[in-house]
């Protein structure tokens, strides 16, 4: 099969099963207020509307240019409906090619992309599930005082782990965005995690400026 073939293939049926899972999310509201009789207030909806989507419709069109060449198109699809895409999906798709030695732009690299994203999902679908029919017997353990700082350094655990591996492959390049987010978070408290969609593409855009200059530098190996 030609990767246009297999290209058109994935857009036909991302396009449907995305459009078919918007439906289905918006279904949702539709029939909670047919079985209780709950009208839509309009005029709040509108309001609430006006107030929150600009910023969701800015951050879907950066996500959007900022994602898909990294994630291929299959992934991309994959990846707007499952959710987590910058600390989950998208570290799980670039170890993938890396694992692989393929490039994104190659067919090789689509396929490689969509099944470690397609297996990720599956999987923390499956983590999920076994958390909900575990929560209840595992409450007292979970909530023990002894599990608390564990808990508490799960974050930090998993970001400070893909860093590792992703600051090892180049650290000139890096040390800037580094920089950049610990002086924007610790200058700026109201940055958190509510804002990573844009403090992501924002910290893309910034390091390609920084390796550019110093590319034409020569600084980089």
């Amino acid at each position: 099969m030609k990767q246009s073939s297999y290209l058109d293939s994935v857009h036909r049926s991302g396009c449907i099963w995305n459009i078919g899972m918007m439906i289905l999310l918006l279904l949702f509201p539709v029939c909670v207020g047919l079985i209780f009789h709950a009208g839509l207030d309009w005029h709040g909806f509108l309001l609430g509307l006006l107030a929150t989507a600009p910023m969701y419709w800015a951050v879907a069109v950066i996500e959007t240019f900022t994602y898909i060449p990294m994630l291929g198109a299959g992934g991309s699809y994959l990846s707007f409906v499952t959710g987590n895409i910058s600390n989950l999906k998208l570290p799980v798709a670039l170890n993938a090619l890396e694992q692989a030695k393929v490039s994104i732009n190659s067919e090789e690299g689509e396929v490689t992309s969509t099944i470690a994203i397609a297996v990720s999902s599956v999987v923390t679908t499956l983590i999920i599930i076994l958390g909900v029919i575990l929560i209840v017997p595992l409450t007292p353990l979970l909530s023990s005082p002894v599990l608390s700082p564990a808990f508490a350094q799960i974050l930090p655990a998993l970001f400070g782990g893909l860093g590792v591996v992703f600051i090892s492959k180049n650290w000139k390049i890096a040390v800037a965005p580094v920089i950049l987010m610990l002086v924007l978070f610790i200058a700026v408290p109201a940055l958190n995690a509510g804002t990573v969609g844009i403090m992501v593409p924002v910290g893309v855009l910034f390091t390609i400026g920084v390796s550019r200059i110093l590319y034409k530098k020569h600084l980089l190996d």
